[in-house]
């Protein structure tokens, strides 16, 4: 059986209710969630056997993080423990033209402390054939780029399939090293590596030809990205496969979404979708990669099918609140074949 290891930091999401701002709210939901955890979910969700590695703190928040990725069906043996808290992000949801916004809180997390040999790789990686980390552990600290680097390392060692989201985070990236120097050590063992537009260009300098990303609006093309595949391919000889979102923002409640997969000869594209009057944008990446990685396990070299797998899934993460995207292999495939009906299921 295939399983799959993802590793990052979890954090305490708070939000005010509904489209409330900040200055507005006397209370805040709760949801837990990050971006590697937010994979591992998706895919225990496909039913594909996943472990979250993290370092929460020994204490009843920490507890709770680690038990909703268990009531998930996420394998939490291999978390390690320590330090004193957990990371929260604040978010503010936007509706039509206000964008939403987050507000993070997670210095001296207790993943921002870990430190090289608190975790055993070659146990967590024991029977694994995947391993999957974003560009978000090492823009935490030095601490978490070390770890993240002595992960990857150890996977390769052990023949692991490699893959990472890039995700470029400006609020994050405060330690004093350049995002590109880190970045390109870690992103260098990767087969499989997923990212838009900016991080291509924030983590690497690598742009797309004749497309400026701060006009593009919503009129998105997925040719214009070919040279950031290729570009990407050249820089990371070891990629077997780029692959690139393509969101257009209309507004804060309409995007645009669909996907490119670029396998160093072939160009992929899917259908784009129009999802109007979105109930929850965060995590969209992520059910994306979540998505992308059970069909590159399930689809038996189908990278087509794949992409519109993970396209379709991540379209259906709009439609739910909080971090994970909850639905199931037989609701993505519903609407892969055409079905966007919303109709009660009776």
């Amino acid at each position: 059986m295939k399983r799959v290891v993802t590793f990052g930091e979890i954090m305490l999401r708070l939000s005010p209710p509904g489209f409330l701002r900040f200055s507005q709210s006397n209370s805040f939901d709760v949801v837990y969630g990050g971006g590697e955890s937010n994979v591992a979910v998706s895919l225990a969700n496909y039913k594909i056997p996943v472990d979250f590695v993290t370092r929460l703190p020994n204490n009843d928040i920490g507890q709770c993080a680690m038990m909703e990725m268990r009531k998930r069906g996420v394998g939490v043996d291999k978390i390690v423990y320590g330090g004193d808290r957990l990371g929260i992000y604040f978010l503010e949801t936007g509706a039509v033209s206000r964008g939403s916004k987050v507000v993070y809180d997670r210095a001296h997390s207790a993943i921002a402390e870990i430190k090289p040999g608190m975790i055993d790789w070659k146990s967590v990686f024991k029977d694994a054939n995947w391993f999957h980390w974003t560009g978000i552990t090492p823009a935490i600290s030095q601490g978490a780029a070390d770890t993240c680097l002595e992960a990857v390392k150890v996977a390769s060692e052990m023949g692991i399939t490699i893959s990472t989201d890039l995700n470029y985070r400006a609020k994050l990236w405060k330690y004093g090293v350049a995002p590109e120097v880190i970045m390109t050590e870690l992103t260098s063992y990767c087969d499989i590596i997923l990212g838009n537009e900016e991080d291509a260009e924030k983590h690497f300098g690598i742009k797309p030809d004749g497309l400026d990303i701060t006009t593009q609006g919503h009129d998105v093309k997925a040719e214009a990205f070919l040279s950031v595949c290729q570009q990407m391919m050249k820089k990371f000889p070891k990629a077997k496969k780029v692959i690139t979102t393509l969101r257009g923002s209309i507004s804060a409640s309409h995007n645009t979404w669909a996907g490119v997969l670029y396998d160093g000869k072939t160009m992929f594209t899917s259908t784009q979708y129009q999802i109007t009057d979105i109930v929850d944008r965060v995590g969209g990446g992520d059910s994306f990669m979540g998505g992308l990685i059970y069909g590159l396990l399930t689809s038996k070299d189908d990278d087509q099918k794949a992409l519109d797998f993970a396209v379709a899934a991540s379209c259906l993460k709009h439609t739910i609140k909080g971090d994970a995207n909850l639905v199931t292999v037989a609701e993505v495939e519903k609407l892969m074949g055409g079905d966007a009906s919303g109709r009660v299921a009776r």
